[in-house]
């Protein structure tokens, strides 16, 4: 009975098509003709700009720590999970504070070397877009092409070796065909992010689909047109999904084969010492530093300088803004967990074809950008107030909890369900046939025997959502409640209005929350090895 509350925003974009009138098309004809080509154009330039920054970052990094052995290997592997607890957005307010041509830096090298004029383009276009979203994004190449080089990677390189092939046509001809379905697939997933994001491209000033899509509704107040320009955004993403999955399955395919062959001794990497380690090592710390040390280091010297400014840290809003956003936070993570539990169990129980669709179906929800979320959302109730001016079906959805935390779970039931998921593959089916010959059958299995082995992964579960919902901007931005802040919604605010020593408070919040996660999945990862 859930299922259909967590497609409804993505059936309403859909079915937006099935009310073309003539209003909505004057709107969508006008911006084919203006803007919209604009906009076209810079998604599929930042989809191709960020598509070579992870590839180039992701996949050499992996590579290094796999394949080689230097000074500074073991403590980079988990160094370059970090940008993974930046969320892109903090990252784009302290590079463009920092980099534009008012900036500190600018400033100092104009003094120091006498120079006149800009430096550099301006960081507020859309390389400078595609440059914080490649820093950002980079580790999800970087962990799926490491998991697809770790097994087998170094040993066939030795035997490649052997034959007499060198080091270059061994990286070449052995490694990167082992990682090439691993490169594909975290490519899919950091192209999914970008064409989702909202707080680097609108901040930036970068133009993209998803700018088309607000301005038809806040703008021209068209929101069939808004919906039906979403579902350009949909097909791109549905692209990218099918993508994904596909490399997936091929990299199932190429691990599975390449444990076929016989087990021997652990191969080592190769050990680099002096000058020949210097490459790697630095290959690898460059995207540590530009996507987490660098943009904290900003962001805690613009903390600095406004503390000791003659206007005080807002430190009395700080506490509400983190209430917020951690009530809200919570919430949706208890509700995402019970979905999750529900619907993993229902899988587990009846796994026909219907309720695997079904489940597949909720478990799309994070690849669907925020944006269309709240188009599909607002929509109906949009439709409802213009049939029923009296109805206060709008107030439900963006004066209460009730909008946000629809959105969130719409988007977010997907991690929860896939942490479940993963518990469950570890409660052997015996103990279902066991408990159904005491008598223990439907909610009292998962109360009494499948409840005590996933509370693990309910809490991880949890804690991911919980992280999630805390860095999720334009639902947030676009459904909360009216005079209700929270931290990402601050940050972007008092960011936009070039307050970045305020903007650094909840910033700095929301990467200190980002890194639990990171740390769990960088101890899980060593355990693992």
């Amino acid at each position: 009975m859930f299922v259909p509350l967590l497609v409804l925003p993505v059936l309403v974009v859909l079915g937006s098509w099935a009310q073309w009138d003539a209003q909505s098309a004057d709107v969508l004809k006008g911006m084919a003709q203006t803007v919209l080509p604009g906009y076209a154009y810079n998604s599929v330039m930042l989809c191709l700009l960020v598509s070579l920054g992870v590839v180039s970052m992701g996949s050499v990094s992996a590579l290094a720590v796999t394949l080689f052995d230097f000074p500074g290997r073991k403590t980079l592997e988990w160094a370059l999970l970090l940008p993974l607890a930046m969320p892109a957005y903090v990252v784009a307010y302290a590079y463009s504070d920092f980099l534009q041509y008012s900036g500190p830096l600018q400033g100092w090298l104009r003094a120091w070397l006498g120079l006149q004029g800009g430096l550099w383009p301006d960081v507020r276009s859309l390389w400078g877009a595609a440059l914080v979203l490649s820093v950002c994004l980079y580790p999800y190449v970087y962990l799926l092409t490491r998991a697809a080089l770790a097994e087998r990677a170094v040993h066939l390189m030795e035997a490649a070796g052997l034959l007499g092939a060198g080091l270059p046509r061994r990286i070449w001809s052995v490694a990167l065909p082992l990682a090439r379905p691993a490169i594909a697939a975290g490519t899919a997933l950091a192209l999914m992010e970008t064409l989702s994001d909202y707080g680097v491209t609108s901040f930036l000033g970068v133009q993209t689909l998803a700018t088309g899509v607000f301005k038809a509704w806040l703008v021209m107040y068209n929101r069939e047109a808004a919906a039906q320009l979403a579902t350009g955004l949909l097909v791109l993403v549905a692209m990218m999904l099918w993508l994904e999955q596909r490399a997936q399955s091929r990299l199932r395919f190429t691990g599975n084969r390449a444990r076929s062959g016989q087990s021997g001794e652990e191969s080592q990497p190769l050990r680099l010492r002096g000058v020949a380690a210097l490459l790697p090592l630095g290959l690898c710390a460059m995207p540590v530093l530009l996507g987490f040390v660098f943009p904290i280091l900003i962001m805690l010297r613009a903390l600095l300088a406004q503390g000791g400014s003659d206007t005080p840290l807002p430190w009395s809003r700080f506490a509400g803004w983190a209430w917020n956003s951690l009530s809200l936070g919570l919430l949706a993570a208890v509700l995402a967990v019970a979905l999750a539990l529900a619907l993993a169990a229902l899988r587990r129980s009846r796994p026909s074809r219907g309720v695997r669709w079904m489940v597949g179906l909720a478990g799309l929800g994070y690849a669907i950008p925020g944006v269309v979320i709240v188009v599909g959302l607002l929509l109906p109730v949009g439709a409802i107030q213009a049939r029923w001016p009296q109805s206060e079906a709008g107030g439900w959805l963006t004066t209460t909890f009730i909008g946000v935390l629809w959105a969130y779970l719409v988007r977010f039931v997907a991690v929860a369900l896939q942490a479940i998921n993963s518990g469950y593959t570890r409660v052997p089916r015996s103990l279902d046939d066991s408990a159904c010959t005491l008598g223990i059958t439907g909610a009292g299995l998962l109360r009494r025997v499948h409840w005590p082995l996933l509370k693990r992964p309910a809490a991880a579960a949890a804690l991911l959502v919980l992280v999630d919902v805390l860095k999720e901007l334009p639902a947030t931005l676009m459904l909360r409640p009216f005079n209700m802040d929270t931290l990402a919604v601050m940050a972007y605010q008092l960011a936009r209005d070039e307050r970045l020593g305020e903007a650094s408070l909840p910033s700095l919040a929301l990467v200190l929350a980002g890194l639990v996660p990171v740390i769990l999945l960088s101890r899980t990862l060593r355990t693992h090895r």
